[in-house]
């Protein structure tokens, strides 16, 4: 069964600036990171509890080809994608956000 995905708006902030930075690096790099991004909240959809629990209820599933984490929560009929993080961000940054 596939969950419906919900997003933090702060998540969104982060998704949208990170392809930002990445199409200013190079033309068509910030819609692969998207298309990355995308694949990883799909694999979360389908399997919830794929991905690393790193505390409590959250999780986080990595993105392919890009230095980036998707930190989830599974809830009752979705999944809440709480943050998108460089992965040599403070893995904290979320806290406070679920």
């Amino acid at each position: 069964m596939t969950l419906r995905v919900v997003f933090q708006e702060l998540a969104v902030v982060e998704l949208n600036e990170a392809a930002a930075f990445y199409g200013r690096a190079r033309p068509g790099l910030g819609v692969a990171f998207l298309d990355a991004v995308e694949i990883a909240v799909n694999a979360v959809a389908s399997h919830p509890l794929g991905g690393r629990a790193i505390e409590g209820d959250v999780r986080l599933w990595l993105v392919r080809r890009f230095p980036y984490r998707v930190f989830y929560r599974v809830c009752d009929d979705h999944v809440r994608v709480l943050a998108i993080g460089h992965q040599k961000r403070s893995p904290a940054f979320w806290h406070g956000r679920v």
